[in-house]
């Protein structure tokens, strides 16, 4: 009895509250619609699946379904967007804050690293384009599809940079490899690509051989601290999440000694919309942080301009790339879904789950401006002369010839 008017109370608090899509399915056959047409069912198979409900927030939601606690049925955007409604009516003004400075190390981040990419290259392949390229598509028109997308991005970054045949091009965090493939082939230039998962090296290294591009391109299983030489341009996709807010100023100390004198760096990565820098609102950062990123950190974008300036490098461009991650992350989510069978089969039903509602909620923080994306291009300060450096931004948008 006690329980059944505990339960009737949050029910009720729920009702009057949060006006949402949502039908509660009790483990005693009970059914509860908190609108008169709910798309979302979350069904709670025991009495004590009842906490996940009692001042929820994303991460504890989210626990709920990754651990199998509660079972969601619906379509995953709007499973989604209601636990995003319990969380803020849960939540009202207060915004909990993230704690900052992880100590990151080597063998940190190489765990980290591997926790995240070394799932199966087979199961990345149920949701990536063709190239296997894990980060902001961008798209040049509605209609474009993801491998057009994909290939665009790939072009837009390597324009920016200005490259000539015969340059020297470094990737940090170079992934499966396309952005080194797509400008030894189609740029010309001598091309390296670093990771720490063993999984992207060995795809990386079977694509480039396939391809026939091992005199004009290569793949190494390096630390960014380790590197060495001189780059013209240096590509940094999806990267610098991983190296730790406190870790910043030396990550850019870091590329600034490997540019040439005339070479620019291109960082395309994640931040918070947040001047603060609390990750994501709603416990939503909590749950990346514990069930897919270990370790990861997001900057303000004015935090990295402010430290790729002290590092001694002149910001030329910023771009931002919100809307289209927005897309990216939804056709991701969409495609995962649709595959969802097969995901179970190679990576189980928990991580797959950790996926499913980690794409969705990507795709809903871009777009409501939770987070961002911005591609910061810049060269060495002391180029003063600007060599290399057109006067204008046609180039980008053009043939990609300087």
């Amino acid at each position: 009895m006690l329980l059944q008017r505990r339960f009737d109370s949050l029910v009720d608090r729920l009702a009057a509250q949060a006006k949402l899509p949502l039908r509660l399915q009790l483990w005693n056959g009970r059914r509860v619609d908190l609108s008169p047409s709910p798309t979302v069912t979350i069904s709670l198979p025991r009495p004590s699946a009842l906490r996940y409900l009692v001042n929820p927030d994303l991460e504890k939601l989210g626990e709920a379904f990754v651990e199998g606690d509660i079972r969601v049925e619906g379509p995953i955007h709007e499973v989604f967007r209601v636990g995003e409604g319990l969380a803020r009516e849960a939540a009202g003004d207060g915004m909990p804050r993230r704690a900052r400075g992880r100590r990151h190390t080597r063998e940190r981040d190489r765990r980290a690293i591997e926790y995240h990419y070394d799932v199966s290259n087979d199961f990345y392949a149920l949701f990536l384009d063709r190239g296997m390229v894990y980060s902001c598509a961008y798209y040049r028109s509605e209609g474009a599809s993801l491998d057009e997308a994909q290939e665009a991005k790939l072009d837009h970054i390597l324009r920016k940079l200005a490259l000539r045949p015969g340059d020297r091009l470094l990737d940090i965090g170079c992934g499966w490899g396309a952005l080194v493939m797509r400008a030894a082939q189609h740029h010309g230039v001598q091309a390296t690509g670093v990771t720490l998962s063993s999984r992207q090296l060995e795809y990386a290294r079977e694509r480039i051989r396939e391809a026939g591009l091992g005199d004009r391109c290569r793949v190494e299983l390096r630390d960014y601290r380790d590197l060495e030489g001189e780059y013209d341009g240096i590509t940094s996709v999806g990267m610098f999440e991983h190296v730790g807010l406190q870790h910043l100023p030396e990550y850019f100390t870091k590329i600034r000694s490997l540019m040439a004198a005339d070479g620019r760096v291109l960082n395309h990565g994640i931040t918070t919309s947040d001047t603060e820098a609390r990750w994501m609102p709603l416990g939503a950062g909590a749950f990346i942080d514990r069930y897919v990123f270990p370790e990861g950190e997001l900057p303000h974008i004015s935090q990295v301009l402010h430290d790729m300036s002290a590092a001694g490098l002149e910001v030329v461009d910023v771009e931002s790339l919100r809307r289209h991650y927005a897309r990216t992350c939804r056709e991701w989510t969409d495609r995962l879904e649709t595959a969802r069978g097969r995901a179970e089969a190679i990576a189980g039903g928990r991580r797959t789950r950790i996926w499913q509602i980690y794409l969705a909620g990507c795709a809903y923080g871009f777009a409501e401006g939770w987070i961002n994306l911005y591609q910061v291009l810049a060269c060495r300060a002391d180029n003063t002369r600007g060599r290399r450096m057109p006067m204008t931004r046609d180039y980008m948008y053009g043939n990609g010839k300087v």
